[in-house]
């Protein structure tokens, strides 16, 4: 346990576009990697989902994957939204300022922050913004 307060050293971002749907909640076979936690661990401060085209409603599942297991951490419902020039993308973001009771995250070294959709889409992105310790 560090004696003084750690902050993130190194920025980082990282992403997943998912498009093919996996169910599991337990262990997923399609899934994501979004952020992978640095040699000293990291922090996730803000999380960003964002369709790329139409999508239909489903949910994006989060885990925390500890190089072994998949651990569900967060469920994230995702409307139907048909896109267009005039009408924007599906969006949700999870932060501490919305979600302070599960933001920011820390992650350990060797563990990552991963993701899959329930139902094909033809793409949901999720980026997480964070960093290095």
């Amino acid at each position: 346990m560090a004696t003084s307060a750690q902050y993130a050293a190194t920025p980082k971002v990282g992403s997943a576009l998912l498009t093919t749907a996996d169910t599991s909640l337990t262990a997923p076979t399609t899934v994501g990697t979004v952020f992978t936690a640095g040699s000293s661990g990291s922090r996730i401060d803000y999380i960003d989902i964002q369709g790329v085209a139409t999508t239909t409603a489903c949910l994006v599942n989060l885990f925390i994957f500890d190089g072994t297991n998949y651990f569900l951490w967060q469920q994230v419902p995702v409307i139907a939204v048909t896109s267009s020039t005039t009408a924007p993308a599906f969006t949700a973001q999870l932060s501490s300022n919305g979600n302070a009771n599960i933001m920011p995250l820390t992650i350990p070294t060797g563990y990552s922050l991963r993701a899959t959709v329930s139902v094909t889409q033809t793409g949901v992105r999720v980026i997480a913004y964070g960093g290095d310790f």
